[in-house]
């Protein structure tokens, strides 16, 4: 028998895994696997437990919102000897699983977990943490981990939007200049999203389409900040229809970009705090983890 690792946040998607943990763990001991379980403590644990444990095992699997799996991705990057990744999401949006077609049904995710195909997928590295699928500033990036656990599993994707409206009373920017490829932009910024995932915040293409997970760029997209309600109105419309043709909106795809801004910003990291900085170097790291997904 192999060994597993089995880490999960008993705390998201209203606590569901709870209930289903014994039978999660018959599926992982059915397809061969020797487990062992670790409920997550406190902040950052997935990612010290990954860290310090995770060369006695052969696959690690987790359960939990994007914020658990963020501390699991960050936990194995610091490790030499990188072990693939199961994924059982249980957060409000799961928008890594649905980039990845797993389902959100727990039986059959946790199939896929022990019994899948391994799938070589790129990290984002952001200055000194990694990410697994977005860093982002500006409006919306906040509603995340400003809206309290209760309120995100009670209302889900409403809460965002919720918290978000709030938000549109008073819209900070940010003056930047962002440095990528041959390519120099200075700008006053409310948005700025640096992405690897076909869902973010619930809402799928947001990042334009043919996206793909492991192919070593990231795909961009800063927005100005709006002079007067027209551009304001036009800044939303090419969100709502996805169609590039304004000029409000930078959309490109690149392997790494440099922000330098002139006060410290706050940045999200897979929707949850990411720290405050004024100088952000974003890199992807190419294939770096391995999850498992359906066959």
């Amino acid at each position: 028998m192999k060994n597993l690792l089995f880490i999960y946040n008993a705390h998201s998607g209203k606590g569901v895994i709870k209930s289903k943990l014994a039978e999660v763990i018959d599926i992982m001991v059915k397809a061969g696997w020797r487990v062992t379980v670790h409920p997550t403590q406190w902040p950052n644990d997935a990612a010290e437990m990954v860290e310090k444990e995770v060369q006695g095992y052969d696959l690690l699997v987790c359960s939990g919102g994007d914020g658990t799996l963020d501390e699991v991705v960050t936990g194995m990057m610091r490790v030499q000897d990188k072990k693939p990744i199961g994924y059982i999401p249980m957060g409000s949006t799961n928008d890594f699983a649905n980039s990845l077609n797993i389902p959100k049904n727990v039986q059959e995710a946790a199939e896929i977990a022990v019994s899948g195909k391994r799938f070589a997928c790129d990290v984002g590295r952001f200055n000194d943490d990694s990410f697994v699928y977005v860093a982002a500033f500006g409006i919306f990036t906040e509603v995340s981990y400003r809206t309290n656990q209760e309120l995100k599993n009670l209302l889900g994707h409403a809460a965002y939007i919720l918290q978000g409206a709030k938000s549109l009373m008073d819209i900070a920017s940010y003056r930047m200049k962002v440095e990528y490829e041959e390519t120099v932009v200075e700008e006053d910024f409310i948005y700025g999203m640096v992405s690897n995932s076909i869902s973010v915040g619930g809402f799928k293409q947001i990042a334009g389409k043919n996206v793909q997970l492991d192919d070593g760029v990231f795909e961009v997209t800063l927005i100005k900040r709006p002079k007067n309600p027209l551009e304001l109105n036009e800044i939303v419309t090419s969100l709502l229809t996805r169609v590039d043709n304004t000029d409000l909106i930078y959309s490109f795809k690149t392997e790494r970009i440099h922000f330098y801004a002139e006060k410290e910003v706050p940045w999200t990291l897979d929707g949850e705090f990411g720290g405050i900085h004024k100088e952000v170097d974003v890199q992807n790291c190419r294939k770096a983890v391995d999850f498992m997904i359906s066959v």
